[in-house]
């Protein structure tokens, strides 16, 4: 027999995933989105630069400049401060100026009302992302939810003969009929999708433009308030109001006789804030959702169903179910931001209402990548965009039109995140995607 020992077989190491990627994971998801913002402000900064209205530069005369290039030319610094100018009210009208600190809470209010319906709808479309589907009935889904809480919030009282009714009563209920109309508009094309076939985008297209003439022949009809010369419903019942933050005294004579709640009262102008608690109730949501899809068996069912439909069906998921579930909880939060902008900011409902908030939810879902916690700072940007648009255009005469091309550039550079890695040089990742029902053009 020989003397020889076998070696031993060659065993390769195993490989784990290094604790630099697993800790700063978020970030990796987070660059393309953050690359895409970036972009976009650039681009947008270029279009100022070259399209400053005329106004702000010295007058071509041939006499001085040698032709269009040299006037051009000589104009670069005035154009630089004029472009500096432009983003510098934009940050200003968003969060202050900091040159002048009274400024700033009223500005950091005013993004955060903006901001909170955005958060609410942008979760209503990630909902459905995660189920593979592609809600874009978030707009009628929002108006049905604001048209189900003004009927509560402004005629319950009437429908029970009484003045009034507790706050603890017709507070929950003005919620409660929002979440319901919204949910109910969005079973509808969950219901079809899941029993007919028939795809969520068309029917939830054509379920906002129901939604929106129904509103509107309501508030032009049996909902309408006869005394106001504006085509709006009656002020909401002031039980049925969701607290303001920080404000001072309503005046029950602009409010049709309402003294709308307030958790401190201020008789500074500082501190006279529009903010109300459905920031709040946005932030509630958040978490909440967070917790369904990553801790709840029912959420691991939406995304295995949106992921892959087939192994949910093997795996004895119910694909009914979840779809109806997944557009039902979309329609729900969508329905709830329509609800906080009536009882917690407006006080009424008015024939134009909204505008086009279901829509960016679209684009605060997609540059969020559908992640619950990274929607609010992506809502955060895009209210700050809005509250902004104001400023800049007062500041430098550029039309606020140029927020909704940076928001266009910023869409589009999240749908084809690969013109960013392409300029930044940036691998393909691996997970963060979104994935749609493969039922899309069959």
């Amino acid at each position: 027999m020989s003397n020889e020992q076998q070696a031993p077989a060659e065993t390769k190491p195993t490989t784990e995933p290094k604790p630099s990627k697993r800790r700063f994971g978020w970030l990796n998801e987070a660059i393309v989105p953050l690359l895409a913002i970036l972009t976009a402000v650039l681009i947008g900064a270029v279009i100022v630069f070259v399209s400053i209205p005329s106004n702000k530069l010295p007058a071509f005369d041939l006499s001085l400049y040698g032709s269009r290039s040299d006037w051009f030319f000589s104009t670069l610094p005035e154009r630089l401060r004029v472009t500096l100018s432009a983003f510098t009210g934009l940050f200003s009208g968003a969060f202050g100026d900091w040159t002048n600190p009274s400024s700033i809470p009223v500005a950091m209010s005013n993004t955060l009302v903006e901001s909170t319906p955005y958060i609410l709808a942008g979760l209503a479309v990630a909902v459905t992302f995660k189920a593979g589907l592609f809600n874009v009935g978030a707009e009628g889904q929002l108006l049905m939810g604001a048209l189900g809480s003004v009927a509560v919030a402004a005629f319950m009282p009437q429908w029970f003969g009484v003045a009034s009714l507790p706050t603890i009563i017709h507070l929950p209920a003005a919620l409660l009929a929002g979440v319901i109309a919204g949910g109910l508009w969005g079973i509808i094309p969950g219901y079809l999708r899941a029993k007919t076939g028939a795809h969520e985008v068309i029917t939830t297209i054509m379920l906002n433009y129901i939604a929106l003439q129904v509103m509107d022949y309501l508030i032009n009809g049996v909902m309408k308030d006869k005394s106001a010369t504006l085509q709006r419903t009656p002020f909401i019942h002031e039980n049925a109001a969701l607290p303001r933050i920080i404000s001072k005294a309503t005046d029950p004579s602009l409010t049709g006789g309402q003294a709308y709640p307030r958790l401190f009262t201020t008789t500074s102008s500082t501190w006279d804030l529009r903010i109300h608690m459905g920031i709040v109730l946005a932030f509630l949501m958040v978490g909440f959702i967070w917790w369904l899809m990553n801790r709840t068996p029912k959420g691991f069912e939406i995304k295995t169903v949106g992921e892959n439909p087939e192994a949910a069906r093997y795996a004895g998921m119910s694909i009914t179910g979840t779809v109806v579930g997944a557009m039902g909880l979309s329609g729900a939060l969508a329905g709830l931001a329509g609800t906080s902008q009536v009882i917690g900011l407006e006080y009424n409902l008015k024939a134009v209402f909204s505008s086009g908030l279901g829509f960016d939810s679209l684009a605060i879902a997609l540059l969020a990548k559908s992640n619950p916690i990274a929607i609010v700072p992506a809502a955060l940007f895009w209210g700050a965009l809005r509250t902004g648009a104001g400023a800049m255009q007062v500041n430098t005469g550029i039309s606020i039109n140029l927020i909704q091309i940076i928001q266009a550039l910023v869409i589009m550079f999240i749908a084809a995140d690969q013109i960013v890695r392409w300029i930044y040089r940036i691998k393909q990742a691996e997970g963060g995607k979104i994935t749609f029902n493969r039922s899309w053009g069959k």
